[in-house]
């Protein structure tokens, strides 16, 4: 009997906690058609005949290559082929979407999986994001200079507003290995142009940037970079439970709004000051402030000398006697 190989080894490892955890229920599995998916697919179908799961792969065809619809339907029946249910949905990609058209991408894809898991009652949906791609994405956090959120990267696991769990298992394991796992199961994956285009920030990350970054720095700077991303997101998250202790005793509900206390936000550091007025703004009015307006907010209490409101996305912020009083725009 031949010896099981070391990369569809890892893979199942990799998966094998989430799965089990997943027992006797239905979980979706987003399915390019890329190794990093087709071997997540692979692993995961493996894991769940041993744990009573169902695996539903969703491939999502965002018609924007031409024969992207055959590509699809090659993903989808090669999920099916290693015993997975498999769906197509195709999505209409926004093309004049503010932020470009990955971020238009981005969007329809995730609200496709998310309709699919609800419509078959799945517990949780399971993303083949790599090793690489979290190194890629603190990369363009650090160029961008998008501060510490960014620099955690992409989190192993979340849960959305429906109880649904997204889930990245395969966040320790190299693209290489994927890969490799794919060439040892004879599954045949397709490389998406796109990932070779340097048009793309990502891909010049990817094809450029770490490379130059191995050679001139020593290996192991993607390893490296994952575990930064690691350590912050443990910071952050002991960071927000006192964020969010600290908000239920300063803010209150104003007409229209929220408001905070002056005095409990200028007495706090400043890094927690800017975390409430973040955190405030986003969770009452859905919207997120740059460093310079969250900045200007806070100097509505350490520096104080008679301005007016701040005209913020979709709200406003005035200092009204002892509170800065967040009101909704009209």
């Amino acid at each position: 009997m031949p010896s099981l190989s070391p990369a569809v080894a890892e893979l199942r490892r990799a998966v094998r906690s989430v799965v089990a955890d997943l027992a006797e229920r239905r979980m979706v599995v987003a399915l390019s058609g890329g190794a990093d998916s087709l071997a997540l697919t692979a692993a995961v179908v493996f894991e769940a005949q041993k744990a009573d799961a169902t695996v539903v792969a969703v491939v999502v065809d965002h018609g924007l290559q031409e024969g992207s619809d055959a590509v699809a339907a090659r993903a989808a029946d090669a999920a099916r082929a290693l015993g997975a249910d498999a769906r197509v949905v195709r999505v209409d990609v926004d093309l004049a979407h503010p932020d470009g058209p990955e971020a238009a991408a981005r969007e329809a894809r995730y609200a496709a999986l998310r309709t699919v898991a609800r419509q078959e009652g799945a517990a949780a949906v399971l993303l083949g994001h790599t090793l690489d791609d979290q190194a890629e994405t603190v990369l363009l956090g650090l160029a961008r200079g998008s501060g510490a959120a960014s620099l955690q990267g992409m989190a192993p696991e979340r849960v959305d507003d429906e109880g649904l769990r997204w889930v990245r298992p395969l966040l320790s394991v190299r693209r290489e290995t994927t890969r490799a796992a794919c060439a040892a199961s004879a599954l045949e994956f397709w490389d998406d142009p796109h990932n070779f285009d340097p048009r793309y920030a990502r891909v010049r990350v990817r094809e450029s940037v770490l490379p130059v970054l191995e050679a001139e720095l020593g290996p192991g700077i993607a390893e490296a970079l994952a575990r930064t991303a690691e350590q912050l997101r443990e910071d952050a998250d002991a960071f927000d439970e006192m964020i969010h202790e600290t908000i239920e005793d300063i803010v209150e509900h104003a007409e229209a709004g929220i408001s905070v206390s002056v005095a409990a936000l200028a007495a706090n550091p400043a890094a927690l000051r800017n975390r409430i007025i973040r955190l405030v703004v986003d969770a009452e009015f859905g919207a997120s402030l740059s460093r310079i307006q969250t900045l200007e907010v806070a100097r509505l209490a350490t520096d104080w000398s008679g301005q007016g409101p701040i005209d913020l996305p979709g709200c406003s912020a005035q200092r009204v006697g002892g509170q800065i009083v967040f009101t909704a725009r009209g």
